[in-house]
């Protein structure tokens, strides 16, 4: 189901950086693809590979919201081929080809721990 979240990544520096992003797709239980724009999410990606991904749905009450925190680690960046063309077009079907048009890389992600939004 469509959901907006956000990207965390670092550089090699430490320097932080989080940025909006739509859904991820899942393409099997451990794996997360993405389509990035040649932007800071993009160089700290290159650094240092591990990021974590926050999504929230909005429920009635802030305690009924749901969602996750999804660590992941770079597997794969492709800029072009098959799979970076694949994303793209995939991305143009859900967010139009605006959106299809900023996107420089395709990124593949395993995931490596979930955790809740709210730990108790």
């Amino acid at each position: 189901r469509p959901r907006i979240g956000t990207l965390s990544t670092a550089s090699r520096n430490g320097e932080v950086n989080v940025a909006v992003f739509g859904s991820p797709q899942m393409i099997d239980e451990n794996t997360v693809v993405m389509g990035i724009g040649r932007n800071r999410t993009f160089r700290n990606l290159q650094d240092n590979p591990k990021a974590v991904f926050i999504f929230l749905e909005p429920g009635k009450r802030l305690m009924d919201w749901k969602g996750a925190r999804v660590y992941l680690e770079v597997l794969d960046i492709e800029t072009g081929g098959g799979f970076f063309e694949q994303i793209k077009e995939n991305i143009g079907k859900a967010a139009g080809p605006e959106a299809a048009a900023m996107i420089h890389a395709a990124i593949r992600f395993r995931i490596t721990e979930v955790r809740p939004i709210v730990e108790g």
